[in-house]
């Protein structure tokens, strides 16, 4: 019992290991525009007061922190600086964390819920964001946690869409379901529910239209398949995954309020943070939209989306 406790604490210490080590490459690009420019402001300025804050403050916005987001972090740092409280290059890193990770852990407070049947979640966002991707990469990672899944094509507006998935569902040994191009996405949804409620089925992943252009349909079909999900599972969708491409920065936090306010999001997959210099947007999206971040994408394999894990984010911008 000792030997398998022991084993089991040894596995969670390298599993976590190395979560931090493939964030720490993902956010590289981040890191060497943020915490290496922190120590070129701090040596210019010789010592850390109102005008390397205001260096500072540049640097985060150019991270894609955002303004408002930059200004919060600010705030508090800038009284210590007036006062010479913040002694050297580590201790103003290590204020930035604390405060960087309050933002974070804020947005990520989300009770845990106990989940009667199949778990349902709806995969929403604009079109070209990597959402089938993502839903891929979701299927591959839950089942490699040992759950059975079950892939619901319900963007019947594009053919390739329903093909991707099929690929990924081959790729990942997941059963699709899906309809005929140009169907009815609330029927292949209904379908799907039905069957994965008979067979005990853990997670129901589905995939819908992501076309912003017509954003009023898009919602009123959105809203259309909660109720008939409703039918199937009372409490379904458990919940709804906004799916943002990390390269398009603020102007991908615009196009996310748009489906926060009318798509009932619940939380973000941030995909291509690897690809990126501005990964500051992850603090931006969990102040600005209230949203937790739940998992990220870093690079085009199926096994690169890792859970969201704030403390090891933090720790991967300024190590």
């Amino acid at each position: 019992m000792i030997q398998t406790l022991f084993g089991s604490l040894e596995e969670q210490k390298e599993k976590k290991s190395g979560f931090l080590q493939r964030m720490k490459e993902a956010v590289s690009r981040t890191r060497e525009n943020l915490s290496d420019r922190i120590e070129e402001i701090v040596a210019f300025n010789k010592e850390i007061d109102a005008n390397t804050l205001d260096d500072l403050e540049a640097t985060l916005i150019a991270a894609d922190l955002g303004t408002s987001t930059t200004h919060e972090i600010l705030q508090g740092l800038r009284e210590r600086a007036t006062h010479k409280q913040i002694d050297n290059v580590e201790e103003l890193k290590r204020l930035l964390k604390e405060q960087i990770a309050g933002i974070l852990n804020s947005a990520s407070n989300v009770p845990a819920r106990r989940v009667d049947g199949p778990e349902v979640l709806l995969i929403v966002g604009v079109n070209g964001t990597g959402k089938t991707t993502t839903i891929g990469k979701l299927a591959n990672l839950l089942r490699g946690q040992g759950k059975t899944v079950l892939l619901c094509a319900a963007d019947t507006f594009r053919a390739a869409a329903i093909e991707q998935l099929e690929v990924w569902g081959n790729r990942t040994g997941v059963e699709v379901i899906k309809t005929k191009p140009g169907g009815d996405p609330s029927a292949v949804l209904f379908d799907s529910l039905s069957a994965a409620k008979a067979r005990g089925t853990d997670y129901v992943i589905v995939d819908t239209a992501g076309r912003l252009h017509t954003k009023q349909n898009l919602m009123a079909e959105l809203e259309k398949m909660r109720r008939t999900a409703q039918k199937v599972i009372p409490e379904a969708p458990h919940e709804t995954l906004l799916v943002m491409d990390a390269t398009t920065g603020q102007n991908g936090l615009q196009q996310a309020r748009q489906f926060t306010h009318s798509a009932g999001v619940s939380g973000i997959v941030l995909t291509k943070l690897d690809g990126t210099a501005k990964g500051g947007v992850v603090v931006a999206i969990s102040r600005e939209l209230g949203l937790p971040v739940r998992y990220v994408g870093v690079g085009e394999k199926a096994g690169d989306l890792l859970p969201f894990d704030s403390q090891s984010f933090v720790d991967s911008l300024f190590e």
